[in-house]
């Protein structure tokens, strides 16, 4: 409970549900659940939670990250990627921690290693003249 004057801490969270496709990029600020389809690269300062619905196929660079779906494509995550055991996972990681339940499927190539190594920056349009 917040004391008097202070706001209480409340996380919001953006969410997509089952039986939508997002196709085009994502940038935001918060949490984002995916119980949809996205087809294209999501960025935030957030936590992404993929459901056992969900499937991304794209990019993916958050802070944290919890799998239960299907990801196909690059996930960058600043601090925890965690594969639930029903999540299945074709791609590359690049990750602080990561955590793999009996039963996930995974593969593709990770990189593990602190903040330093993980060169965490957001995803970026091509300049002019490079492809």
């Amino acid at each position: 409970m917040a004391k008097m004057g202070e706001t209480e801490n409340t996380n919001k969270i953006n969410m997509i549900g089952v039986g939508t496709t997002i196709e085009g990029s994502i940038s935001s600020s918060e949490n984002i659940r995916f119980d949809g389809n996205l087809i294209g690269n999501l960025n935030t300062k957030g936590k992404v939670f993929v459901g056992q619905a969900g499937k991304v196929t794209g990019e993916i660079r958050c802070k944290n990250c919890e799998v239960e779906g299907t990801v196909d494509g690059k996930v960058v995550v600043e601090e925890l990627l965690s594969l639930r055991s029903m999540s299945k996972l074709y791609g590359e990681i690049k990750t602080g921690k990561l955590a793999i339940e009996p039963g996930a499927i995974f593969t593709g190539k990770c990189d593990m290693g602190g903040k330093k190594e993980l060169n965490i920056e957001p995803i970026t349009k091509p300049k002019e003249g490079q492809s």
